[in-house]
């Protein structure tokens, strides 16, 4: 029997460095963690990231989260967990596309929602007028918070340790929260910036989707979107025959491919023009595909975002939020020990905020039900 040799993480640290593009980031170069730590004898400081985030218990939470449509509503709809999955798919490709750090990548896609309260977009607008002169609510901070505070797995340090770039790519440009943010790069990495558009272009495809089968949104009506309607007519004229089910599934999949390209295309002459240089804005639409894109999420927003079967959702999603919040704050005790014996340091709202906000949607629900009898 032949004997396979082991590779170490040494091994692929090289290898990183001799296969991956110039632009990428290889995991041997990381700027490290925010506590030292040995490094482990066969993975990479990446592949580890991954890993800590899929183990975590705000990573599991997303199961039980809103991606569009409150969870319970039915069983095929996108969580906030699938969605992550999905973006992670659309990243991985476009990272192996441009050559770069598919494990740096992959765990980004992974951690990108992680600070997403329940309820989706809704809880997330609730949490920041109920915050906003203590600090504000946003998700990107509140999942560096996250990584970094919240979740409690090792005797060394507090949060999950992560690298510099992952904190970075978490955070994406947005405004960390007071006492966080240090030792991170200046600019969010390629591998980060693929992430962010590859959010993007599920909304403008796994939404459409969901709406569809909600029988929100129509399929003739959403030929009137030049996204949709070129794909469509592209699928018809390969497959006339099909079914309206397979056609429209056979569009998602066509509208995924269509941005993936446009995307990759755009970024590798965005590369050239920078003499391979990452700056910011270079894994974007180009123009035309930008506009076909927002015209798609203006359609969103209007007939589905907005629909009042949405919306009746949100506004019991606002009493829950405000009454738990107001709640927890006035009766303190009540909290898990764990998050009691945070507020000196985090102060009382922003504990509270912490513990609302890692609430999955149902839970949310459930414990309202109990302490206010409805």
């Amino acid at each position: 029997m032949t004997i396979l040799p082991q590779t170490t993480r040494e091994q692929q640290e090289n290898r990183e460095r001799e296969t991956l593009a110039p632009y990428a980031v290889c995991s041997g170069d990381s700027l490290g963690r925010r506590h030292p730590e040995k490094e482990h004898e066969y993975r990479t400081r990446f592949q580890r990231d991954r890993d800590r985030i899929v183990h975590s218990e705000a990573f599991r939470r997303l199961e039980y989260k809103t991606q569009v449509f409150i969870t319970g509503a039915g069983d095929h709809y996108r969580t906030r967990l699938t969605h992550t999955l999905e973006v992670s798919q659309i990243a991985r490709t476009l990272a192996r596309a441009l050559s770069l750090n598919e494990d740096l990548t992959e765990a980004l896609a992974l951690a990108h929602d992680l600070g997403h309260p329940p309820f989706g977009h809704a809880g997330e607008r609730i949490l920041a007028a109920i915050l906003k002169n203590c600090g504000g609510f946003e998700h990107n901070a509140q999942a560096l918070r996250i990584v970094d505070w919240l979740e409690c797995r090792y005797p060394q340090f507090p949060g999950l340790n992560l690298t510099a770039e992952m904190r970075r790519g978490i955070l994406k440009d947005k405004t960390p929260y007071a006492g966080m943010g240090e030792g991170l790069p200046s600019i969010p990495s390629l591998e980060a910036q693929i992430v962010d558009i590859s959010d993007e272009i599920s909304y403008t495809s796994h939404d459409l989707d969901d709406g569809i089968s909600a029988g929100i949104l129509y399929p003739s009506e959403t030929l009137h979107v030049t996204l949709w309607r070129e794909a469509h007519e592209a699928v018809k004229q390969r497959f006339s025959s099909l079914d309206e089910k397979r056609t429209w599934y056979q569009v998602i999949i066509r509208v995924i491919n269509d941005q993936v390209t446009d995307v990759l295309q755009e970024s590798l002459r965005r590369l050239q023009r920078s003499g391979g240089v990452v700056q910011k804005n270079i894994a974007v639409y180009s123009e035309s595909m930008r506009a076909k894109v927002l015209e798609a999420r203006e359609f969103l927003f209007e007939r589905l975002y907005r629909h009042p079967q949405v919306l009746r959702a949100n506004s019991r999603c606002r009493m829950v939020l405000t009454g738990l919040f107001e709640y927890y704050c006035e009766n303190v005790n009540l909290l898990p020990v764990s998050f009691q014996e945070r507020i000196d340091a985090g102060g009382l709202e922003r504990t509270v905020a912490d513990y609302i906000s890692g609430m999955t949607d149902r839970f949310a629900l459930e414990d309202y039900r109990q302490l206010f009898s409805v």
